[in-house]
């Protein structure tokens, strides 16, 4: 069984700052891809950013030179620094991981609003 756990959401201007961190406990031997999407209200879910090894990084555009994606092998943590924060980023997040041998996880998700 594998765990995902998600912190680092709130509320925030616009204009302001939120790092996001997902960590995976559980029965891991090997972790390959990790990434974020994200729900509004109303919407589909969205890809907000994905990192695979060795450390490739892939952005939707509506994020991109806004926020960074990053993960920590040791510690099975993918995080996403948000920075630059704008009213339409305002949803639920939710991290992904890809489990080797298991299959893909889910975290429960993490809300984030930016007032306007």
């Amino acid at each position: 069984q594998v765990q995902l756990v998600e912190s680092g959401g709130g509320l925030v201007q616009t204009g302001g700052s939120l790092r996001l961190s997902c960590a995976a406990s559980g029965s891991i031997l090997s972790i390959g891809a990790m990434g974020w999407y994200r729900q509004a209200p109303g919407k589909q879910r969205e890809l907000v950013a994905t990192i695979t090894t060795p450390r490739s990084a892939n952005y939707a555009d509506s994020v991109k030179g806004r926020f960074t994606i990053s993960r920590d092998n040791a510690k099975n943590t993918v995080y996403l620094q948000m920075n630059s924060l704008k009213p339409e980023d305002t949803a639920v997040y939710y991290c992904r991981t890809d489990v080797r041998g298991k299959g893909t996880y889910w975290g429960q998700g993490t809300q984030v609003t930016v007032s306007s």
